[in-house]
């Protein structure tokens, strides 16, 4: 039987709640055999990401977080699924506004000598002495995080394999890298990388294609941002990395990126879904937060949005008859 949508209103995406009806069995079950296999995929955007933060944390918050089989995700989305598969779902939100809005990871007085992002105050100060990111445990963690990372020489996605701590740790500087706004390629495995939501934002159809019975898509965007389409016209620094590589500065900032994900959300029977179940939750509201916002107040209410999505989910989802 193919999965029962839902459509509340015109800019709200269609969804099955058989996705949390299946983790809210888990627990209560106190186990994740039960012949399913369900994802987790979290998008990216940078400081969009603190949406995404806020729906880990409700999801850890009310037994769910270590319920999945899989967590898929691209650029911030990558970080925020490491800091739920480390326990830490609280730190995937407030990191965000804590530790992240501020001009030393976020400084546009360095444009263009140096990249606007400095992911070396996040790697290596927020999430060594703030915030630490526990490598090995992410390393060795039972459930796997499938981190997407654009390859340089052909502009295609793909899922980085990490073996070791130090490679966790430059898959996660790959997946966030934007020549000229967060960082040069990063070199891991012979191939050159950049920021795995250029080309994938959302890592929903990859987790279909890897087996996934039920995926639970977070957005850090509003669904009435998703559905308004792209801008008006290429950001200064757009047009600088269409100079480095043509293309690429187009597709680093277009929101029709989600448009394979939207289809496929809005089309129950739709070839690449097969009879699997698939949830998307956005943020109820858009606050205004870009991926360059560094406005304090702003991003912290962009993760109370976040974890206000999915508790209102679970309140729906528990008042059904």
């Amino acid at each position: 039987m193919r999965p029962r949508s839902q459509l509340a209103g015109p800019s709200v995406l269609r969804g099955d709640d058989e996705v949390l009806r299946a983790l809210l069995r888990r627990r209560d079950a106190g186990t994740r055999a039960d012949g399913n296999r369900i994802a987790l995929a979290v998008s990216g955007g940078g400081m969009r990401g603190a949406y995404a933060g806020g729906m880990v944390h409700a999801l850890q918050e009310t037994g769910l977080g270590d319920l999945f089989d899989a967590v898929y995700g691209s650029s911030a989305g990558a970080y925020v699924g490491a800091g739920l598969l480390v326990g830490s779902g609280r730190g995937s939100a407030h990191i965000f506004f804590e530790d992240m809005a501020c001009r030393a990871f976020i400084d546009p007085r360095r444009f263009p000598r140096r990249p606007l992002v400095s992911l070396d105050h996040l790697l290596d100060d927020v999430l060594v002495h703030s915030k630490p990111l526990e490598w090995d445990r992410l390393r060795d963690s039972p459930v796997p995080l499938r981190v997407v990372a654009t390859a340089a020489d052909d502009l295609q996605p793909h899922v980085l394999e990490p073996t070791t701590s130090a490679e966790w740790k430059l898959a996660l500087r790959a997946t966030a890298s934007i020549p000229l706004l967060a960082g040069p390629p990063v070199e891991l495995h012979g191939r050159h990388w950049i920021d795995g939501s250029v080309t994938e934002p959302l890592p929903v159809l990859r987790a279909l294609s890897e087996g996934a019975t039920h995926v639970l898509a977070l957005f850090t965007r509003a669904a009435s941002e998703l559905r308004r389409g792209a801008g008006s016209g290429p950001a200064p620094w757009a047009r600088a990395l269409d100079r480095i590589a043509p293309g690429l500065g187009m597709m680093a900032q277009e929101a029709h990126r989600h448009a394979p994900v939207l289809a496929i959300l809005d089309d129950a029977a739709h070839p690449s879904r097969a009879d699997a179940h698939l949830l998307a939750i956005v943020p109820e509201q858009d606050v205004g937060v870009r991926g360059l916002t560094t406005d304090v107040p702003r991003v912290r209410r962009a993760a109370r949005e976040g974890y206000g999505a999915v508790t209102a989910a679970l309140r729906r989802v528990r008042a059904e008859p």
